[in-house]
């Protein structure tokens, strides 16, 4: 216990507890007189320093009122409430603690670990996967078109990126793009969802690049949140989510609306459960929206065709504004598995579905095969949107000017990759193929070792990027957690960060079901690197057992 209340002390600052601990963390947290003191001093002399430092009369007067130190016009008190309330777990209290002890690692500090394995964000470049060359050929032909003279490039790379040079203002990657994104990338993506849909027919018109997926679902939030009170917009999302959602919520001051997912049933979307949470939600707030994330993050399941349907019936018959973030359709590993886009399916339910059900889906250059996250490249297609709606969509993007190009450009290799007939097709495909069988390969993996292990569950990696395990925590951990203002998964993740260097992300960051606990850890470290981290995973739970409680059969 007088260790983790020394755990509890170095974490305050980082934001791991609760804003109410508990009368045992205060006690826990209590700071001696002395030191308090010696903060006060040491805070008034570097005060008094500062204001030194002020070369004129009129400075100091600048800095003082009334003899007293000018305050803060921004302060936690004046801040945005909604800022306050926004947390994002993956870049939470672990990570900044994980980079703590890397640099402690650096400056030759001993753990009983050489390394920090990061396993908290899918970041495939970070991880070691390689770049498409032909991807990062066309956006360098972009971006330094002398290189077009090179035989190193292929003419299929070249052609490409004459075609978005001659979209861009001065043909140069530089310019400003409209605000919608450049012309013809957009109707390349329009061709390329036509072709995944099988003829769906897609307007390029209906077509907006954006900076990442984040940022499409950000502004399609921001048309749809209004209301006060009982009145305000209620957006359901699945439980376990993604924490942009529930960040850009209360961002946006909307009412976040829960439905769960199934965990027993590899978690598949129950239609009775979205009809339980749309009525409970009615009763204090407008449900409006209704987002889908598939293939799943953090649960890395692939939705039925018949689910889909049935959410579809379910968004037509409550009049709900679906948004579809499908930003992992190319990572499908299980056999038994199949990606159907939500606009197929409503096409396929007929034209009084098709033709008024709201529809928004997100893509991105930051996964599938590609993994390119620093261009911050991406679209969303929007179906049915009221004219003069999208026409406010496009003055609310206006305002930023556009997305980064250099991302528009990478989006366009990704839905116009080489085809059959020309140069790069033969290393693209093998490239491609390479990284989408390895992480089939890894996702396979995870499942097999974690389910080894004894009080921990990991449904299969169907797609996406990630496992959620369930893990059991004893009663006697879950009462230390909660004596230091923890939540009991937050221990465990720091325990297992401070005795093996993995870095995980608690599942309480993103929603279970009351009494569960999971983490959420990516397969995209290399095959060694995974096999290693879920080693230490098997030891470190095995010993956390050991230490507070053997765990009966856990039942979700």
């Amino acid at each position: 216990m007088h260790r983790l209340q020394s755990l509890a002390n170095r974490y305050l600052a980082a934001g791991v507890f609760k804003r109410h601990p508990s009368p045992l963390s205060i006690k826990a947290l209590q700071v001696p007189c002395c030191v308090q003191a010696i903060r006060l001093k040491t805070q008034g002399s570097i005060e008094e320093s500062r204001l030194k430092r002020f070369s004129t009369a009129e400075a100091t007067v600048d800095a003082r009122e009334n003899g007293k130190v000018r305050e803060k016009v921004l302060t936690m008190e004046t801040l945005n409430p909604y800022v306050k309330a926004v947390e994002y777990a993956v870049r939470g209290p672990i990570v900044i603690k994980a980079g703590e002890i890397e640099q402690e690692l650096q400056e030759g500090k001993k753990k009983p670990f050489t390394e920090v394995i990061r396993a908290n964000i899918g970041d495939a470049h970070a991880m070691g996967q390689q770049p498409i060359t032909f991807l990062r050929q066309v956006v360098a032909l972009c971006t330094w078109p002398e290189l077009m003279d090179s035989p190193a490039f292929p003419e299929d790379a070249k052609l490409r990126a004459q075609r978005i040079l001659q979209g861009c203002g001065g043909q140069s990657l530089g310019s400003y793009s409209a605000s919608q994104g450049v012309e013809c990338i957009r109707k390349d993506v329009a061709k390329y969802v036509a072709q995944r849909d099988q003829g769906v027919p897609t307007s390029w018109d209906n077509i907006f690049l954006t900076t990442g997926a984040s940022d499409g679902i950000m502004n399609i939030l921001k048309l749809l949140v209004s209301g006060e009170g009982p009145s305000r917009t209620g957006v359901m999302i699945p439980i376990p989510q993604y924490p942009l959602y529930s960040a850009a919520i209360s961002e946006l001051g909307a009412v976040q609306v829960n439905y769960y997912l199934d965990e027993n049933n590899c978690w598949a979307l129950d239609i009775d459960e979205l009809h339980r949470a749309y009525h409970k939600a009615k009763q204090y707030c407008i449900p409006r929206v209704l987002c889908i994330i598939n293939p799943g993050n953090p649960t890395g399941q692939v939705q039925s065709r018949k689910c889909i349907e049935d959410v579809l019936q379910f968004a037509y018959e409550e009049k709900l504004f679906v948004m579809s973030d499908e930003v992992y359709q190319d990572n499908i590993y299980s056999p038994d598995c199949q990606f159907y886009s939500f606009k197929k399916v409503l096409y396929d339910l007929g034209p009084q579905y098709f033709k008024s059900v709201e529809l928004v889906s997100f893509h991105s250059t930051s996964k599938g095969y590609t993994g390119e996250c620093g261009f911050r490249g991406g679209y969303m297609e929007v179906i049915n949107l009221d004219p003069d709606v999208k026409a406010q969509l496009l003055k609310l993007l206006s305002v930023r000017l556009c997305p980064p190009v250099t991302g528009q450009a990478a989006m366009d290799v990704i839905v116009n990759p080489p085809q059959k007939d020309e140069p790069s097709y033969p290393q693209f495909l093998k490239e491609k193929s390479a990284v989408l069988s390895t992480l089939a390969e890894k996702a396979r993996l995870t499942e097999q070792l974690l389910n080894e292990v004894p009080g921990i569950q990991c449904n299969p990696v169907q797609g996406a990027m990630y496992a959620f395990p369930r893990i059991f925590i004893p009663p006697r951990a879950v009462d230390e957690a909660k004596a230091l203002g923890m939540t009991p998964d937050m221990l465990y993740c720091l325990r297992l960060l401070e005795e093996t260097g993995i870095c995980v992300v608690p599942g309480s960051g993103f929603g279970q079901k009351e009494g569960t606990y999971h983490f959420r850890m990516t397969i995209l470290p290399s095959t060694e690197k995974l096999k290693l981290l879920l080693e230490k995973v098997q030891g470190f739970h095995i010993r956390f057992l050991e230490e507070y409680g053997a765990p009966e059969e856990p039942s979700v």
